[in-house]
């Protein structure tokens, strides 16, 4: 199983100040569209195919790999991802919350397993490197906000 986490302040120092607010409206977006947020070309199509009261269905093309997942949104708070169907089963969770000295934080955290691979094999181990290296969610986190800005700047947020 793959478990990754990792935290990121909204607000450092130099850059557009964000409120919670402005995250969430770019937490949400990226949940529905990620193609808004990834690099070009990562994701090649992102739709939601089905929507209800509590959640909704999302089936995208992300690095060639075709997924569907169910998302639910805790306003102002939590979205979680549940991969459904794709090479990974588990969930993924963008979290949006404020340390103990108030502090807007964002966090990500996961538990995955690699569909059809030996559990703690040698696949899933070089997908937890990717992870856990610069490379992996703490850049992803660090683009959703850096994203953020830029469509708030564009007054499309």
């Amino acid at each position: 199983m793959i478990y990754s986490t990792a935290t990121v302040p909204v607000n450092p120092n130099g850059q557009t100040k964000l409120t919670r607010e402005q995250v969430w409206k770019g937490l949400e977006l990226k949940a529905r569209d990620a193609r808004l947020f990834l690099p070009p070309g990562l994701c090649t199509r992102c739709d939601v195919v089905e929507e209800s009261a509590t959640h909704f269905v999302r089936e995208a093309t992300i690095a060639g790999s075709d997924i569907r997942e169910i998302i639910t949104l805790e306003p102002q708070s939590k979205v979680t991802f549940f991969q459904a169907t794709g090479p990974r089963e588990g969930t993924i969770v963008n979290e949006l919350f404020e340390d103990e000295t108030g502090a807007l934080q964002l966090k990500f955290y996961c538990y995955l397993g690699l569909r059809g691979k030996q559990s703690n094999g040698s696949e899933e181990q070089a997908e937890q490197a990717q992870f856990d290296s610069d490379k992996g969610y703490i850049s992803a986190l660090l683009s959703t906000l850096k994203r953020t800005r830029e469509l708030l700047a564009e007054g499309r947020l």
